[in-house]
């Protein structure tokens, strides 16, 4: 059976972010996740998840200035400083919060920076993280986004976030597969997740187009989470999706699950 996170950064945003783990427990959740937990000391955080009885399964390394736009600095050369240092800022968050894997943003390919340059300083700061947070006991995930939503984001398939894992050669680096992501850039949903099911820690869900809660478009999740049962998924499904209405009232393709 599919164990679904919810996601605080999109989901219950009727309420300050503060109140939405509450919101995830009374809705059946019992684990969540988030873009950034930086904001709020570690200890407030899990005081509310130890209070609502949650698990934290994700939470992202530092992606500068996200407010200004940016969307990650892995893969900025001139950011090297930064990306390590946020690398140490990660650990001690998510040591404090139980956190057992985190997700390294690519990012936007910087004005004037080549393909080239962007990739060997992506897979630098990679090689640099994955042994400290292995050391810690914590996973190391990137994840492809796409480039409609995000136009210039420099890791957007699976094939090229396999190749830059092989490149780094670490048995601590995985991937985020996004559902929705995807099928925006590639489709063949099933069979990329069969094929690469051993490098895949982590799942995401929304529906396209919309990227609205399963059902309100083209992917055939009903299907999809019995895939990912026959083939042996073990991760979290993470439900990053905006809700066509309020969250609760989107609900409806989860109750079956929520209530194991």
């Amino acid at each position: 059976m599919p164990r679904f996170a919810a996601n605080l950064t999109m989901l219950f945003t009727e309420a300050p972010f503060l109140e939405r783990f509450e919101r995830a427990a009374r809705a059946g959740f019992k684990a969540v996740e988030f873009l950034f937990p930086y904001d709020y000391p570690a200890v407030q955080l899990q005081e509310l998840l130890t209070q609502h009885g949650l698990q934290l399964v994700l939470h992202n390394l530092p992606a500068g200035d996200w407010a200004a736009g940016e969307r990650g600095i892995g893969c900025h050369p001139g950011r090297v400083d930064e990306f390590r240092a946020g690398v140490d800022q990660a650990i001690a968050y998510a040591t404090t919060l139980g956190v057992k894997q985190i997700n390294c943003l690519a990012g936007i390919t910087p004005t004037g920076v080549s393909e080239a340059d962007a990739r060997r300083t992506l897979v630098e700061n990679l090689s640099y993280a994955a042994p400290k947070l292995k050391a810690a006991g914590i996973c190391l995930l990137i994840e492809p986004i796409n480039t409609f939503d995000i136009p210039g984001f420099f890791l957007s398939r699976t094939r090229q976030a396999l190749d830059i894992i092989a490149d780094v050669g670490s048995d601590n680096l995985f991937v985020q597969y996004d559902i929705y992501h995807m099928q925006r850039m590639e489709g063949e949903l099933a069979k990329t997740i069969e094929q690469n099911l051993a490098q895949i820690a982590h799942l995401q869900l929304a529906d396209n187009p919309g990227r609205n809660e399963p059902g309100t478009g083209e992917i055939n999740y009903g299907f999809l989470f019995v895939f990912l049962d026959k083939i042996g998924y073990q991760g979290w499904i993470g439900c990053e999706y905006k809700p066509a209405a309020t969250t609760e009232a989107g609900l409806g393709w989860a109750h079956a699950y929520l209530k194991q």
